[in-house]
């Protein structure tokens, strides 16, 4: 079993989205619902709350181009400048609920997906540089992590309700996504897909939330590895470091109870060594041109 390093004791309610940003050189990831957005130095081991929203569910974020953040909360996104207090609204998107997850592809664009309603299921959303936003998915029952291939011709988006991951052809030109199929489907007792990354070898790691895991995927759908952590609701994963090397792993507390939860539950993981190095992730360009 590689050494699992917890490295934020946040307990937090649903920390998700975790990035590495290469010019900060920290590791950035949210508590959902509370709104909060955490930076992580390794250099000095330290963590600390960088940015939180007027109780306002902070549902995920990008990279800019610049090096900004680009926050996704409920309809609203907003810019958050180093070192600003305030991040400020740049495009508003007429959705229903709250973002939960978001990715920037390979020319600037978010594929950003909204959680269910009380009387409609979530949507998958695509905004571009321009800050014009479409629908390309609708109907998902609570859309979550998504990545793509190596070769970019292929992007992941994970169903959670549904117990699988999908993967589409995928067309840089346009940000088109067609020919749906699954990837992976998890059964009884397996855990429920949440977010996910595609490593350096082109292999898919997926979180499991209440499976207490990530499990790493070739790219035919076979399992191959399984990384266990001291909590039932593993929420995201992602590479970070300057070579991508370290594996970091958020968590979930969301009832309060770590003799149900596990004793890490809602605290951030590193494994520094599981024999495979990451990418960095695309940056966005909204509204920048």
């Amino acid at each position: 079993m590689p050494e699992r390093e917890r490295i934020a004791d946040t307990r937090a309610h649903t920390g998700e989205g975790p990035l590495w940003h290469p010019d900060d050189r920290r590791l950035y990831w949210v508590d959902i619902p509370a709104g909060e957005l955490y930076g992580y130095d390794p250099a000095r081991d330290e963590y600390e709350l960088v940015y939180e929203t007027d109780g306002v569910p902070l549902g995920g974020y990008t990279i800019e181009e610049d090096g900004a953040l680009l926050l996704f909360t409920h309809g609203t996104v907003s810019r958050l400048e180093p070192g600003d207090d305030i991040a400020q609204p740049v495009v508003e998107i007429d959705a229903e609920t709250r973002f939960n997850d978001v990715i920037a592809d390979p020319e600037g664009r978010v594929f950003c997906g909204t959680m269910p309603g009380d009387d409609e299921l979530g949507d998958l959303y695509r905004l571009e540089p321009d800050g014009t936003a479409t629908v390309v998915i609708e109907n998902i029952d609570i859309p979550n992590g998504m990545g793509f291939s190596r070769n970019l011709e292929t992007f992941y988006l994970t169903e959670s309700e549904a117990h699988a991951v999908y993967a589409f052809d995928y067309d840089r030109e346009t940000g088109a996504l067609t020919n749906r199929r699954t990837f992976l489907e998890t059964g009884d007792g397996d855990g429920v897909p949440d977010g996910m990354t595609v490593d350096a070898d082109d292999y898919v790691w997926s979180a499991r939330w209440d499976g207490g895991r990530v499990v790493r995927y070739k790219p035919d759908g076979r399992d191959v590895d399984t990384i266990d952590l001291p909590a039932r609701k593993v929420a995201s994963v992602t590479f970070g470091g300057p070579t991508y090397e370290d594996l970091y792993l958020t968590t979930a507390l969301t009832d309060g109870d770590r003799e149900t939860e596990g004793e890490g539950a809602g605290a951030v993981f590193r494994v520094p060594d599981v024999g495979v190095s990451g990418v960095p992730e695309f940056r966005s360009r909204i509204a920048l041109e």
